[in-house]
């Protein structure tokens, strides 16, 4: 078989195109293996392979290297060629791919789910001895529509009738193959979208007609032109979902916590209200303590296991012993019916059930050929995970430095740890059991989301518990000496400090993220769409030194810090002691201590002279002052230990960790005493250098560091990709974010612009969510209760009503929220559960506070708000499921 390949690619000196491929000509798509084409001017370089077999095709795609090293890689799935009996000669003119305008809709999240299609093709394209085969990417194509050519070449000029109908069997690739024996040139054509029942015309494809320029072709020869774009004018495709943690759920079966399977009946109501996303909150494992703070579902254990408490235990297997039986459904109704979950009691429970199960049909579940073969595909991370869990309960701690001969991971001590035969072999096959049974569920979700033509849309945390299997297993991964966080914003004006390790992406790039890929595709087993947390973090992450507590002390790493040259080149003349230390004076003290000023200044303090402190050594750092008031809730103590901590604060300059005498701006800096006693002109050149650092200085770089890193991840999977970038937002995301089409998150409260007082919903750009609130806000209901001059405003300037706003967030109110994003041209409106409830006033809660899942300024948050109704009741409200119905069509949502 002779294949002839062609292409159009200007490179430049230095760079030559390759085809690398699945057939071992091509090199079995080993980059260093890739087959060099030859140039044949004007832009056009070929390869001809003369192939012994390759009777049941191959895939490849094309790449640039320039110097002998890989430059640039086409976009997408690689191609796929399918060969026809009757054809031993084939020259494929393919046209080098890009990442298209349109690249969503390549996404799982569409082509498998939204737009999947219901086959309309034949299984065998038709075959003709001298063949002419087009081939266009039409992945916005609705269901019930199909993609049809016509033009001179039909024996009725241009018919419409006789036009022929595309095969869609590699949707979103259309296919038509013509007898070349039969066209008279010139052949003129045009793709058209035609209703698949009908065969009325939706659209033409605007522009000139097409023009085929086929060469002469002899007997068993065919031309395949291939990697035609859309241009046709269809309206663009916007959706709705509903947001709800998984673990907030409530049915009727579930035990006191909302379970995996619960989500098929919220499957159920998303068809009845007319939306296809269900967006949830991260799910894996982070149990740790045994307490409830592990309810965190953002410091997972493991970034691949699956939490246990959303098992439905009793689709496992009912015990035998009824009276066991009895006593757990007993207790399980008794918490199935708070009003908030009690997640020690829960998940206390569900481990006993288990554990009982495990016993009784363990080795059934361990000796099945389905168990073996999650068990093959998964081992590189279920071993080490089990072997964690172990040694998390045999010590009482998570964390592994404490583990004695385990403290360091050891892949061959692990192993051995997990044999089959070892003494602690019944424990760890415990975790092979639960982290399966979790697997089939999710799957059985996941596959009946598919069949109802919903999303099911995950979340991956920035972060990772430090104390996890990843740290664990593979420490040079992290940096463990510092922690992330997030700068002072709308969320904490003290910062966030979630004490997770910081990334060595240096590190990680070695062997091309391979941490993280796996990561994302374990994912892309569930999910068809993904919410990136705090997406800032591929750019750079807020670094926070070990010895600080609160946000306010990180700095951003990667970053260019000043030099002390480059802070007087901006007239402004640093000193270490004043500057870049705690700035504590006597006049301040009254005002942060009130009556214990005194005190403070004797046990706390080292007087320097002039009315000049400094702390003392036992309480330089807010961790000592931490350790020192723990435990300690009295008035007194929590006053000076917030004075304390405040004192630490006062600084204008933080010294990089890495590169010794360069020095990063205080972020919290202009709301400092330190700041406030600068002569005006320092405070002049402070703003100036303090501006150009934050919103200046590091955009280059840090779009040159995202770029290095979101492509191979994002383009690991075909999930649909959303990043959560909100916060304190260089110029650098957003031009990154519409280079990579990913969906960016838009909240109304919390404008982009720094000008707006609220977002402008009507000119939210095409590729974004919009939502009106998110698991780290109060709902729009609690929100309208916090600030009434904002409310007034907002009631008069954006809802455009006259009058005294009501004090409550009336149910018309609501509805008039929702409809207006409803109406909104981002692709996505995605609504938490309870902002849904707000617009009934039948339904909804009476408090609103007690909708809240997160405060962020609270690091000891307990994540356990759940559903005040069943779903199974709220599948039964069918005026309140109608109404949501209409918002959505009306806003011309699909």
């Amino acid at each position: 078989m002779k294949i002839v390949f062609k292409i159009e690619y200007r490179t430049r000196w230095g760079q030559e195109l390759y085809v690398t491929g699945s057939h071992s000509s091509l090199g079995n798509f080993e980059e260093e293996k890739a087959v060099p084409m030859r140039y044949e001017g004007d832009g056009i370089w070929s390869l001809t392979l003369n192939l012994q077999s390759a009777s049941s095709g191959f895939d490849y795609h094309y790449l640039v290297k320039e110097y002998g090293q890989s430059y640039d890689k086409e976009w997408g799935e690689p191609r796929t060629f399918i060969p026809s009996e009757l054809n031993h000669t084939y020259y494929l003119y393919d046209v080098w791919q890009n990442m298209p305008a349109d690249s969503s809709f390549y996404s799982s999240a569409f082509n498998k789910v939204i737009l999947a299609r219901h086959r309309t093709g034949s299984d065998v394209l038709p075959s003709y001895s001298t063949a002419v085969t087009l081939q266009i990417y039409a992945p916005s194509i609705r269901p019930d529509e199909v993609v049809a050519l016509t033009g001179t070449m039909m024996s009725e000029a241009w018919s419409i009738k006789d036009a022929i109908i595309m095969d869609d069997t590699r949707f979103p690739l259309w296919e038509a193959v013509l007898d070349a024996s039969s066209l008279k040139h010139p052949v003129e054509y045009k793709f058209l979208v035609m209703k698949k029942d009908s065969r009325n015309v939706v659209a033409w494809e605007s522009g000139n007609n097409r023009v085929l320029e086929i060469p002469h072709l002899g007997p068993g020869e065919n031309i395949v032109f291939s990697g035609f774009k859309w241009n046709l004018p269809l309206p663009d495709w916007r959706g709705v979902g509903v947001a709800i943690p998984v673990f907030s759920l409530r049915s009727e079966e579930s035990w006191g916590i909302g379970e995996f399977l619960d989500l098929k009946k919220m499957v159920d109501w998303a068809v009845q209200t007319g939306q296809r996303f269900i967006q949830v909150l991260p799910v894996n494992d982070t149990t740790m303590t045994h307490t409830w703070l592990d309810s965190y579902p953002y410091r997972a254990n493991s970034i691949f296991a699956l939490h246990p408490a959303y098992l439905r235990v009793t689709a496992i297997d009912r015990l035998k012993d009824n009276d066991s039986m009895v006593a757990y459904e007993k207790l399980a109704a008794e918490l199935n019916v708070l009003p908030e979950i009690d997640y020690e009691r829960v998940t206390l429970m569900k481990w006993e059930y288990l554990k009982a199960v495990f016993l009784q049909s363990g080795k059934k579940t361990l000796n099945s050929s389905g168990f073996k073969e999650f068990f093959k595909a998964n081992r590189e991370w279920l071993e080490p995970y089990a072997a964690y869990c172990c040694l998390r309960d045999i010590y009482e701690t998570p964390d592994f430095r404490k583990w004695k001969m385990y403290s360091v991971f050891n892949p061959d001590d692990i192993a051995e740890f997990c044999a089959c035969g070892n003494i602690y072999y019944d424990k760890v096959s415990f975790y092979y059991f639960v982290q399966y049974h979790l697997h089939i569920q999710l799957l059985e979700v996941r596959d009946y989301a598919h069949a109802k033509g919903i999303v099911l849309k995950g979340d991956i945390p920035i972060g990772v518990s430090r104390d996890s299997v990843d740290a664990w297993s593979h420490p040079e991964l992290f940096y463990m000496d510092s922690q992330a966080g997030a700068p002072p914003d709308d969320f904490s004006v003290e910062g966030q400090n979630w004490g997770f390790p910081t990334y060595n992406w240096d590190e990680m790039a070695k062997d091309g993220y391979t941490w993280w890929k796996a990561r994302f595709r374990k994912m892309a087993e569930y999910f068809d769409a993904y919410r990136i947390d705090h997406i800032l973090g591929f750019f750079r992450i807020w670094e926070i030194p070990e010895s600080a507590i609160q946000g306010v002390l990180g700095h951003f790493n990667p970053a260019i810090p000043f030099s002390i040259e480059e802070l007087q080149s901006y007239g402004f003349y640093f000193e270490e002691h004043r500057h870049a230390h705690p700035y504590i004076r006597e006049y301040m003290l009254q005002s942060l201590f009130g009556e214990y000023a005194g005190e403070v200044i004797h046990d706390y303090l080292l007087e320097c002279g002039y009315g000049i402190y400094a702390l003392s050594l036992d309480f330089n750092t807010q961790r000592k002052i931490e350790n020192h008031f723990c435990g300690k809730s009295d008035e007194k103590s929590l006053k000076i230990k917030s004075g304390l901590f405040a004192l630490t604060d006062e600084i204008l300059f933080v010294e990089d960790p890495y590169q010794k005498r360069k020095y990063h701006p205080c972020i919290s800096a202009r709301q400092t005493y330190s700041y406030k006693s600068l002569t005006d002109y320092e405070r002049w050149c402070y703003d100036r250098l303090y501006v150009d650092f934050f919103y200046h200085r590091q955009d280059a770089f840090w779009k040159n560091e995202a770029m290095k890193k979101l492509p191979p991840l994002i383009s690991s999977t075909g999930m649909l990709v959303c990043g959560e970038d909100l916060g304190m937002i260089p110029q650098s995301v957003p031009e990154v974010m519409n280079a990579l089409q990913i969906l960016s998150l838009e909240i109304q409260r919390m404008p982009k612009d720094p000008d707006k007082e609220f977002g402008d919903v009507a000119n939210y750009p095409y590729l974004s969510v919009c939502t009106t609130s998110t698991h780290d806000m109060s709902g729009i209901r609690a929100w309208w209760e916090e600030d009434r001059s904002k409310t007034q405003r907002y009631y008069n300037c954006i809802l455009q009503e006259q009058g005294e706003a009501p004090y409550y967030c009336e149910p018309w109110i609501c509805e008039k929220i929702l409809a207006m994003h409803m109406h909104s041209p981002s692709m996505l409106a995605i609504i938490p559960l309870q902002d849904w409830f707000s617009i009934d006033g039948n339904i909804r809660r009476n408090n609103p506070v007690e909708e809240r899942i997160n405060v962020p300024a609270n690091p000891r948050n307990y994540w356990r708000y759940r559903m005040h109704i069943t779903i199974e009741d709220l599948l039964k409200n069918s005026d309140f499921n109608e109404r949501i119905f209409e918002l959505v069509r009306s806003g011309g949502r699909e």
